[in-house]
């Protein structure tokens, strides 16, 4: 029999009506085996995540402040849940006493006391899901991440699964019984929580699929599949209904969020086929991610996305010593911990491209002047507020024609290029641009690209 594990993310768990789909969606499908969840989410545009709610509480517990008000908060988002699906008193108390008893537990520093708080999200929600699937007939019990072998690096709130790890996971494939697992965390080798970085049930659910040989992970979320461009941009774009992991992970860089990215790795590790699906519409075709796949010539791009808020620091010497100056920045920027995107140059000058949220005005102001006097510039200065826009697709390799028909859609649209950038692989295009045009510039590579669509 084919064996599928399935991930639902927060809004699929948010209340009771969603998790009633959620119920229906595991029963109607036997060879879905292991089933990972998320925290609650919102439940309105407005509302509060279970997992803000823990960091709030955890930022509390640390400034010893009162926590009467977010533990009863907390609380009631899984006793709505348990109520409606007549979890009795006894059954509930356990995660009640969780809740509550978090304070109480030894942490070796701020750093581990955030994660564990961080993860009873997600665990409170697998022991509660896995009493309402028992309370319909299904035969289901849950699964805790060290049990199921999850072992991760120390690293608290940005931990990475140990390779060694899919072997123990590997034990659970016999198993004939429905296994609800928590998101978001494992164990590092000392028993202590860790969790992954934020949308990491995305990347337990993969973790868990490759470790078990799964025939395919179909991760559940709020959208009907994967679009060629955002929805809140283009009107109806076309649903990319088969992509390559390859597409994906360029799409993602570039601000595609459905689908956590680092998930894709233990995916693409064990060649398992990814199916993105809506909870609230589990009959629609989906997305379906896979190592390969049939090329439509007539539509060679897939994708196309953006990402704001980066910024260039632009510097110039004349004679400029490449090999040197970049050795010279790399040392600096990872003396102060930041990272750079891209490197594009020139005969006498370069530009780094870097995310500006890593940068305060005063780590600005000394990163300049430290620049200054490492590489003696003939000018130097930074630009905020660029965005990178991607345009992807597995039929732009061996295509001629494509860029020149991408920079003339821009150029209609007055849209001036900072940076052009052609991928090694040849299935993507990349485009500095100014924030502020962004949107127009999706529109109109959306209209070259998919056009009578």
């Amino acid at each position: 029999m084919l064996m599928k594990v399935v991930k639902f993310g927060g809004s699929s768990l948010a209340n009771a009506t969603q998790v009633r789909k959620v119920v229906e969606i595991v029963k109607a499908d036997d060879q879905r085996r292991f089933v990972v969840v998320s925290a609650p989410g919102k439940r309105w545009s407005d509302d509060i995540k279970v997992t803000d709610l823990l960091i709030d509480y955890a930022n509390r517990v640390i400034a010893a402040k009162p926590i009467a008000d977010i533990t009863d908060a907390i609380i009631s988002r899984y006793q709505d849940i348990a109520t409606a699906f007549h979890i009795s008193t006894d059954q509930f108390a356990p995660i009640k006493q969780a809740i509550l008893s978090l304070p109480d537990q030894t942490y070796q520093d701020n750093d581990y006391l955030m994660a564990t708080f961080k993860a009873h999200g997600e665990r409170l929600n697998a022991l509660l899901f896995a009493q309402i699937l028992a309370q319909e007939g299904v035969k289901a019990k849950y699964l805790d991440p060290h049990d199921a072998g999850i072992l991760v690096t120390d690293h608290p709130n940005d931990a990475e699964i140990i390779p060694d790890s899919y072997a123990q996971i590997g034990e659970w494939t016999d198993s004939d019984i429905v296994r609800v697992i928590p998101g978001f965390f494992g164990y590092n080798l000392q028993g202590q929580i860790c969790t992954f970085s934020r949308g990491g049930s995305d990347i337990t659910g993969a973790i868990m699929a490759r470790g078990v040989s799964a025939d395919r992970y179909e991760n559940f979320t709020d959208v009907n599949a994967i679009y060629a461009a955002n929805p809140s941009v283009v009107t109806n774009p076309i649903a990319i209904h088969h992509m390559t992991f390859r597409e994906m992970r360029e799409l993602s860089y570039a601000g595609f969020s459905v689908f956590h990215d680092e998930a894709l790795i233990p995916a693409i590790e064990g060649n398992i086929e990814v199916v993105v699906k809506n909870t609230n519409h589990p009959g629609e075709r989906g997305t379906s991610i896979t190592a390969a796949k049939r090329i439509n010539p007539a539509y060679p791009v897939s994708g196309i996305a953006s990402s704001p808020n980066f910024c260039g620091i632009y510097i110039r010497k004349y004679m400029l010593d490449k090999k040197a100056f970049s050795q010279k920045i790399l040392h600096i920027l990872s003396e102060y911990g930041l990272t750079y995107e891209h490197m594009p140059s020139g005969i006498d000058d370069l530009t780094v491209i870097m995310r500006q949220d890593q940068l305060t005005d005063d780590l600005e102001d000394r990163l300049i002047r430290e620049l200054v006097i490492a590489l003696k510039p003939d000018e130097i200065h930074i630009t905020h507020d660029y965005a990178l826009l991607m345009v992807v697709g597995e039929g732009m390799r061996n295509r001629t024609g494509l860029m020149s028909k991408a920079t003339d859609a821009l150029a209609r649209q007055n849209v001036k290029l900072v940076m052009v950038n052609q991928g090694a692989s040849e299935i993507s295009m990349m485009f500095g641009i100014q924030q502020d045009k962004a949107n127009a510039a999706i529109q109109a590579l959306y209209e070259t690209f998919f056009p009578e669509l």
